[in-house]
């Protein structure tokens, strides 16, 4: 079968064809799409050529469409209803969606970030599936590929910040978190006590300094980190029974605190930080989708 080159073929005379069709009457058709009959005329003549055929011909009453024209009235109007249909916006109905949302997110934060998400959407949106990862992963990486839909975290892409949007979910600071009996629990926390700790540090990436660490190699400071773990959720594990101290956000170190023999203590003035962001990321390419506005639209209500 010969392959028409659509980029030859002017798609607007479609919509001029579905009226020629309807009608058969040049004139008519003209006054239902709204444009002058000899444009229509000179429409149908363009028509012909693609089609090689004449499509609309005298009859004994008036015009009649040809066996060609009657066969492309049916698939013609699929056609075009295929072509209103891609070009409606698309629109979101929670109650009846299926769709299946992925979230990527540390343990301890999906418990303190998300911990209202799951009743929220078996409420609004039952039929919906959430999918939250807690692996330590390079989760923008993941939402570039599109594995991802949504990402809570602190940190900020190594490359390509204009391809993501964020929002900020919360914003804290970094507090000491240790066992109950440990030597920092009690009495002034000074910078020399601090620094005279063994200290434990959650490295997520695995890479490059903490936060404190930074911190402390700008006042020409250092400390003695003894344990390195990539979840928070280790961490009760490892301080409560020991004399490490951990900084860690202080909405993070709080809810392991209510859980476990622990406390959490204010840093030395010295070296306390600003306010730490903790965002919610999402990739550009799923910035407009109807379903994923909605999603983001209930992070509101777990505030």
């Amino acid at each position: 079968m010969h392959q028409v080159n659509l980029r030859s073929v002017d798609l607007n005379l479609l919509v001029v064809l579905e009226a020629l069709l309807t009608e058969c009457h040049v004139t008519h058709a003209a006054k239902r799409l709204g444009m002058s009959q000899p444009a229509v005329s000179r429409a149908l003549s363009r028509l012909r050529v693609v089609f090689q055929d004449p499509l609309l011909i005298r009859g004994a009453d008036g015009f009649v469409l040809t066996e060609r024209a009657q066969q492309l009235k049916q698939p013609l109007a699929d056609v075009l209803a295929g072509i209103q249909h891609l070009l409606t916006p698309m629109r979101f109905d929670p109650a009846l969606s299926k769709a299946a949302i992925r979230i990527g997110c540390l343990d301890l934060e999906a418990a303190v970030y998300l911990n209202g998400l799951v009743p929220l959407l078996r409420q609004k949106a039952p039929g919906m599936h959430l999918d939250i990862d807690s692996h330590p992963d390079d989760f923008f990486g993941r939402l570039a590929d599109g594995d991802l839909h949504l990402a809570i975290s602190g940190l900020e892409p190594d490359a390509h910040l204009d391809q993501f949007h964020r929002r900020i979910l919360d914003n804290s600071h970094l507090e000491c978190l240790m066992g109950q009996n440990n030597s920092l629990a009690t009495g002034e926390m000074t910078v020399e006590r601090y620094l005279a700790a063994n200290h434990g540090v959650v490295s997520i990436t695995g890479k490059g300094p903490a936060i404190m660490d930074e911190r402390l190699s700008a006042l020409g400071l250092s400390r003695n980190v003894v344990l390195r773990l990539s979840s928070f959720l280790n961490v009760p594990d490892a301080c409560a029974q020991s004399d490490l101290v951990f900084a860690l956000p202080a909405r993070l170190g709080a809810r392991l605190a209510r859980e476990h023999p622990l406390m959490s203590r204010p840093l030395p003035v010295e070296l306390q930080t600003e306010s730490l962001p903790i965002y919610l990321y999402w990739h550009h390419r799923h910035h407009h989708d109807p379903m994923q506005q909605w999603v983001r639209q209930q992070f509101d209500q777990l505030a």
